[in-house]
């Protein structure tokens, strides 16, 4: 009984964990799964048809196709076309590869935009071992001998030199104090490949590093996790930056008040300053039929749309105090709040304010609400004076 070949398993073990570990894209990986699954076990020659691997994974030939040459240019497998003279078909033939790396262990991790990881530059010498052709002992063949722990980019450690290619760094203990820090900053970050990230991380210098610490929680603070870059992005643009330059300065942030308080209901105010929209919404058979009327059916018809849909802020407003949620309030309308005077909803003035609301048609506060703030003065007059104020202002003539 012939032993198997031990290595070639390996070797072929090898390239199928690597490609699972690398930074290529996920499309790419399952592209060469798909490959892997067509070779034998040295990683050796495989000839499927485009056509094939597109039954296999499911996926379109444009997308196979572009791919194949990702992996193709980053290393992960050498394309050839195979064929005999005299006949008319010829195929692509793929055989297993790694990203190759120089005897040294210097590795340059060259970004790849499309996703393939931190790719090292193409060995100009190559390990190479005689082993006999078929497992005999016959004639023999040279192949390469590359193993999983000296070339694949993500178990680099991070005391190689190319790993730790910032300024400054000396020594063992200062890389792993970047380490440390680089670990607590991505996990704060937790968006991107943490192998790009971490090589854009000691790429930059020391100062960068402090800076980036010391100021990523402000704009964590101020930004929604769907709205940052990749953290290798975030890094090497220095964004902490420009999205903090972004930022208004504390004076001119808005801050976040209770529903239906003094700095809510002046928000309320100024949203029905402006004109309404134009209802979004087509009207229903039955609403079309009333405006064919004319008169009172069709001023009636016209009154319901424009309170659900003339000031949609304001509806939403509502929506959202009837679940105790707030609204977020510039420093200068707040300012304005604070002349507003709060009225029993039984009392004159909240009565003269609701027949104000109606004749304008303004959405209605909900009646549960025992307290309610307005501007101070009698309806009409607080309404012009609310306005000249947010003229004021705003420094401008236009109040809506």
């Amino acid at each position: 009984m012939i032993e198997p070949d031990r290595h070639s398993s390996s070797r072929a073990w090898s390239w199928r964990h690597a490609v699972s570990m690398s930074g290529l894209q996920p499309i790419t990986r399952l592209v060469l799964h798909t490959l892997g699954l067509k070779m034998d076990e040295t990683g050796g020659s495989c000839y499927p048809s485009i056509a094939d691997l597109v039954a296999m994974t499911g996926l379109d030939k444009k997308t196979i196709l572009k791919h194949l040459d990702l992996a193709e240019s980053n290393g992960w497998i050498e394309v050839s076309q195979h064929g005999f003279r005299g006949q008319k078909w010829k195929r692509n033939e793929y055989v297993a590869r790694w990203p190759g790396r120089d005897m040294t262990g210097s590795v340059a991790a060259v970004s790849d935009p499309e996703g393939g990881g931190a790719v090292p530059p193409p060995s100009e010498e190559k390990v190479v071992e005689m082993v006999p052709e078929g497992g005999g002992n016959g004639s023999h063949k040279v192949v390469e001998q590359l193993h999983q722990d000296k070339i694949l980019p993500a178990n680099l450690p991070t005391t190689l030199p190319a790993a730790v290619a910032g300024e400054g760094v000396s020594n063992r203990s200062d890389r792993k104090k970047i380490e440390h820090a680089f670990t607590i900053w991505f996990a704060s970050w937790d968006h991107g490949d943490i192998d790009f990230a971490r090589n854009a991380w000691f790429a930059m210098p020391a100062e960068d590093r402090d800076e980036c610490v010391e100021k990523t929680p402000e704009v964590l603070r101020w930004t929604k996790k769907s709205e940052r870059s990749a953290a290798a992005v975030f890094l090497k643009g220095r964004q902490w930056r420009e999205i903090l330059a972004a930022i208004p300065a504390e004076s001119e942030r808005a801050a976040m008040h209770n529903a239906y308080s003094k700095a809510w209901s002046a928000c309320r105010f100024f949203a029905l300053m402006a004109d309404p929209i134009e209802p979004p919404v087509p009207p229903t058979r039955f609403q079309l039929m009333e405006l064919g009327k004319g008169g009172e059916a069709a001023e009636r018809v016209k009154r319901e749309r424009r309170l659900a849909y003339g000031w949609p802020k304001v509806v939403t407003m509502h929506r959202r105090a009837e679940m105790a949620e707030g609204v977020t309030v510039p420093p200068w309308l707040v300012k304005l709040s604070e002349g507003f005077v709060a009225h029993h909803r039984d009392s004159e003035v909240a009565a003269r304010w609701r027949w104000l609301q109606e004749a304008n048609a303004w959405p209605p506060l909900p009646e549960r609400v025992e307290w309610l703030y307005f501007p101070a003065g009698e309806p009409d007059q607080a309404i012009a004076d609310f306005k000249a104020a947010i003229a004021r202002e705003r420094g401008d003539d236009d109040a809506a």
